[in-house]
């Protein structure tokens, strides 16, 4: 055993000796530095890389991945750090790539609705720069991620039930293989039927059959009239049971998001709001005035018949704008209310129809093992989450924390949901892999092994080998 490890220590050495040469300041060994590499927005304990180099473009990704390719060392990809599942950690150690300096938007095809930018392009920066051609990428996390990172995961947020997610969005990538070789998944077209579809084998793969360094996505028009408003419930069920019927009427919501009355107490202090405490839809329509309108009507309808309103509407940007922002930082607003502790952030996703009952067993679990975990969700499309505030020097606590989870996992795929519907496996949930695809987790394992043989490729991340 000692052999083996001093083994892969030399291995690792000479990987970082020969990268420096290459990359020189680029190439960092600092501790703090590291550290940062290994996770930022997580509860899983850090494990850091040995290296971070910092890539400029696809070729240097690819210079960094053969290198390791041919000393057997892992390479995990880093895009801003803001993954929840310990995506970005390195159980082995191994050599990070750094994307945040390939953030050139390379390309916009504004007649044909697509763009193409490099992976460190951030969601915000770009739809700053499409603002000006009545465009915009729609798909919204809440934080401010790297598109190549919203990829690797999967990713969602806030107006997936009207947009989609990441994978109805990407029509090309290019990415460096463990072997070091650039491929392109796709084209420009819109459609097609042409080979396998490597596109969206890559897509939710986080890291670990390739890096992804270049995207092709999908734009869409800024709608002429967009509408928000923020709905109060008398009950949580009510306001699951509002959402349930809203989709099933097929009004097309743009945004439908869930807060319960804990989540909205610490959302009023943090983002100094003034809702009323209790459980709280935040919506937006969009389309022309007169659809938008309608749209906002029929709900407001379905709203009053399960205990809801007066429905409060945002009209002007600025206000629409201080709604959002005080949604994107629920979690900053969670860690706020509960000082000291850490957040133990989770996401399942269960078909509509069991949406209410899924969130009610939720809240009476956390409320019977005395834990504070604020629930909020994007549940127009059946996905919702808990932060589980824990110190993580009471073993009883955290105890309770992670038995929690585990319940609300087990209850989510019993009713025919997902683990995760959006945060993705990384290390958290791979222990629930098996449970949810059966057979399927070995096919997985075995487009792993064709396509990484050495396992290089952000080991330890969705299931062991």
């Amino acid at each position: 055993m000692a052999s083996v490890q001093a083994e892969q220590e030399s291995a690792v050495s000479g990987v970082i000796g020969l990268l420096k040469q290459r990359f020189g300041e680029r190439l960092s060994t600092s501790g703090p530095i590291r550290e940062q590499h290994g996770h930022t927005t997580t509860w899983h304990k850090n494990e850091p890389p040995d290296a971070v180099v910092y890539a400029q473009s696809t070729d240097e990704v690819a210079e960094v991945v053969r290198a390791c390719a041919a000393a057997k060392v892992p390479v995990i990809a880093f895009g801003t750090g803001t993954s929840l599942e310990g995506q970005v950690n390195a159980p082995r150690g191994g050599i990070c790539v750094d994307m945040s300096g390939m953030d050139r938007i390379l390309a916009v095809h504004s007649e044909d609705l697509d763009c193409t930018i490099e992976a460190g392009v951030t969601r915000i920066r770009l739809n700053e720069h499409l603002r000006d051609m009545g465009l915009f990428f729609p798909i919204d996390p809440g934080a401010d991620a790297s598109l190549g990172g919203m990829a690797a995961t999967r990713a969602s947020g806030t107006n997936a039930v009207r947009y989609g997610t990441m994978r109805e969005n990407i029509l090309n990538l290019t990415a460096v293989m463990p072997n070091g070789e650039i491929v392109h998944t796709g084209r420009r077209a819109k459609k097609s039927s042409s080979g396998y579809d490597l596109t969206h084998l890559l897509v939710g793969s986080e890291g670990t059959l390739g890096i992804i360094t270049e995207l092709t996505l999908k734009l869409h028009g800024i709608p002429e009239a967009i509408t928000s408003g923020v709905c109060p419930f008398e009950t949580l069920e009510g306001a699951c049971n509002a959402v349930i019927t809203t989709i099933q009427s097929g009004i097309p919501v743009a945004r439908i998001e869930l807060m319960d009355e804990v989540h909205v107490r610490a959302s009023n202090a943090y983002s100094k709001l003034t809702l009323k405490e209790t459980p709280t839809l935040f919506l937006e329509f969009h389309g022309t005035p007169a659809s938008a309108a309608e749209q906002a009507e029929n709900f407001g309808a379905i709203a009053e018949e399960f205990g809801g309103g007066p429905f409060e509407w945002a009209e002007r940007t600025e206000d629409r704008n201080k709604l959002w922002t005080a949604r994107h930082n629920s979690y900053f607003a969670c860690c706020a209310a509960a000082p000291g502790k850490q957040a133990f952030v989770t996401d399942v996703c269960v078909p509509i129809s069991r949406l209410a009952e899924c969130v009610m067993e939720t809240k009476r679990d956390v409320d019977e093992n005395r834990l504070f975990a604020p629930i909020v969700g994007h549940v127009g499309d059946g996905n919702f989450h808990t932060a589980v505030m824990v110190d993580l020097d009471d073993a009883d606590e955290l105890a309770r924390a992670i038995a929690l989870v585990d319940r609300m996992v087990k209850r989510a795929l019993a009713m025919g949901g997902t683990c995760t519907g959006e945060h993705g496996v990384g290390q958290g949930k791979m222990k629930y892999l098996k449970t949810e695809h059966g057979n399927g987790l070995d096919v997985m394992r075995a487009i792993k092994r064709a396509i990484d043989p050495d396992s290089i490729m952000n080991p330890g991340k969705i299931f062991s080998m």
